[in-house]
């Protein structure tokens, strides 16, 4: 099966196939950037879009080799200068708060969902709800009623439609802000990205 790779990281790459990939599918696969740069990985499909009749993909490179970062930052370095500059450097890509670099955003595609969860301030034992504005597998976005002060560590529990037991993710307060009275907006990054479970998060809410 052959694809076209839009964009590439260290996190992972944009691709687009013709096929229809199932949910949450683990790929083996070679990428060849070059005739002298092509090197293997191993991938999880993290979300996927039709577009003009195409599908788009997002891939997390759950195995690639530090002498394999090296080749794609070479490649990058001699063919796509302006590219690994704007993209992999400059901060002016975070959106508000800081939480997410461009580099993020291209592979772990931010989605909106509204999805009741509870949580547990490991460091002081306190609980409280919340509920998820937008999610992907690197983060999350929620409104809470009680302040979520940044690196405060949580674990969470999300309750997600097709499942009996409820999503357990842990994380970090990387930023938050009143946005009303009794109402607080944080963003979460996740200890691990929880690709499989997250998945079907996203298509739940």
């Amino acid at each position: 099966m052959f694809c076209t790779l839009h964009d590439i990281n260290f996190k992972g790459a944009k691709i687009s196939l013709p096929q229809k990939l199932p949910p949450d599918t683990f790929l083996k696969m070679t990428i060849t950037l070059s005739v002298e740069f092509s090197f293997q990985v191993e991938a999880w499909v993290t979300w996927h879009r039709a577009i003009d009749g195409h599908n788009i993909y997002g891939l997390y490179f759950s195995r690639l080799r530090g002498y394999d970062k090296e080749r794609i930052y070479q490649f990058l370095h001699h063919h796509r200068p302006d590219e690994l500059s704007r993209k992999w450097w400059s901060e002016a890509g975070e959106e508000e708060g800081g939480e997410t670099m461009e580099e993020d955003r291209r592979i772990f595609e931010r989605l909106t969902a509204k999805i009741s969860l509870r949580y547990l301030d490991v460091q002081s034992g306190q609980e409280g709800e919340a509920q998820t504005l937008d999610v992907s597998a690197k983060g999350i976005g929620l409104v809470s009623a009680g302040e979520l002060k940044p690196r405060t560590p949580l674990e969470m529990w999300l309750k997600v439609a097709d499942r009996d037991e409820p999503l357990y993710t842990r994380g970090e307060v990387v930023w938050s802000k009143p946005v009303a009275e009794h109402e607080y907006r944080s963003g979460i990054s996740l200890e691990r990205a929880d690709l499989l479970g997250l998945s079907r998060a996203l298509r739940a809410g």
